[in-house]
């Protein structure tokens, strides 16, 4: 699993000349709708293993949560579920906010 931060996970968005990251959002239902990055998925922790067969093994997924702690159980168990290009978004949403989207509600 490879640690990615906010700053660079929107370069690589924005960088038309590279295939999207799918971003995996693990937050539960009540923590997306307050706010979220836009394109995100959402599969809340617990149902992650029930939804492995809808995930692309060979896509770029960015795990995501609150702070990053979540996040980096998903990616490990993800990785140890033959998912190969697996990153982290280190401080999660909340660093997203705070680093890229300083618009966007914080809890």
């Amino acid at each position: 699993m490879q640690q990615i931060g906010a700053h660079e996970l929107q370069q690589w968005i924005q960088d038309s000349s590279r295939v999207s990251p799918f971003l995996l959002d693990v937050r539960e239902p009540w923590e997306y709708e307050y706010c979220h990055i836009d394109n995100s998925r959402l599969v809340p922790m617990q149902s992650v293993p029930g939804k492995l067969d809808t995930l692309d093994k060979n896509a770029h997924i960015v795990v995501i949560c609150h702070h990053g702690v979540r996040s980096m159980q998903v990616a490990r168990y993800l990785e140890h579920a033959g998912f190969e290009q697996v990153y982290n978004l280190q401080g999660g949403v909340d660093s997203w906010a705070r680093v890229v989207d300083t618009g966007m509600r914080t809890y």
